[in-house]
């Protein structure tokens, strides 16, 4: 006896198959989305600072000093007057800037070194032990001290803090090199007389990209808060160049008075850092499907 099928009710497991792929890959990765999403609207707002500031962060009024958020000056101001929202917003730019700059320079430079290690054994042992000696210092104190011996700029607050971070990336680089060093299409590479430079672009480096990327974006992370860190010491861009560290080192003393000072700095340095870090486990669940499924 033959039974007749009965219709699907519709819902959304029945849709879901359905779905566009984009829409179901990114309905897979939230944390990819959400973090995405707040990085780009946090630097979409520091990149039209110059249309969004509604006064000029570098203007003094000493009869405003320390009044509370208001409809003149919506984040308040700080100890000399200035529009705490303004400055904010264009603060902004020196942690991205520095965030962007630190992780490409790093991984770069990290890159080459740990794939020289990786694939000659002669070099191998004397740069691991001076990548050892770098990543012994703290990287705070590192770069407190080439931030001692050189004038503050953004470059050198850059360079200052791209050096304790080249060490991770080339260990990271490293262990992917002598992985990818034994496997068979290398060594096949190596049988037909490919050029050791060639099998790095062409075989291993392609091999790396993805966990790279991840570490790409934690080395932007913790560039954010070391530039937040240097400026708070005093050690970071010049005073008069509004940034997030600059702006909570000076308030930092009229915390009892005036908490607005160094509350949004704080919000938007924490937000910058949340999104950055969102993107970087999003960016590892979706490269890594594996080790998405063991979480």
């Amino acid at each position: 006896m033959s039974t007749v099928p009965t219709p699907a009710v519709d819902g959304d497991d029945d849709d879901a198959p359905f779905a566009p792929p984009r829409l179901r890959w990114l309905r897979k990765h939230p944390t990819l989305v959400t973090g995405a999403l707040l990085l780009v609207l946090i630097a979409l707002a520091s990149l039209a600072a110059p249309w969004l500031a509604t006064h000029d962060p570098q203007d003094l009024d000493p009869l405003a000093r320390m009044q509370p958020p208001s409809a003149e000056h919506w984040f308040g101001t700080d100890a000399l007057g200035r529009d705490v929202y303004s400055r904010a917003v264009w603060g902004g730019r020196i942690s991205l800037v520095v965030g962007l700059s630190v992780a490409v320079l790093a991984t770069l430079v990290g890159t080459l070194i740990g794939l020289v290690a990786g694939f000659v054994r002669g070099a191998d042992a004397w740069i691991m032990r001076i990548m050892d000696g770098l990543m012994a210092i703290p990287g705070i104190l590192l770069a407190i001290a080439l931030m001692a011996v050189t004038r503050a700029s953004l470059t050198t607050v850059i360079v200052a803090i791209t050096v304790p971070e080249v060490p991770r990336v080339a260990r990271l680089v490293r262990s992917l090199a002598l992985t990818l060093r034994e496997q068979l299409f290398v060594e096949a590479a190596h049988a037909v007389g490919t050029r050791l430079p060639t099998i790095l672009l062409r075989h291993v480096l392609p091999n790396t990209v993805a966990p790279l990327v991840v570490q790409a974006t934690f080395v932007a992370a913790a560039a954010v808060l070391a530039e937040a860190v240097l400026s708070f010491l005093g050690v970071g861009v010049p005073p008069q160049v509004p940034s997030w560290g600059n702006m909570m080192a000076e308030g930092r003393n009229f915390v009892a008075v005036a908490f607005h000072v160094i509350l949004y700095p704080g919000l938007l340095l924490a937000a910058t850092v949340l999104a950055i870090n969102l993107l970087g486990d999003g960016l590892r669940d979706a490269l890594d499907p594996r080790l998405a499924r063991q979480l």
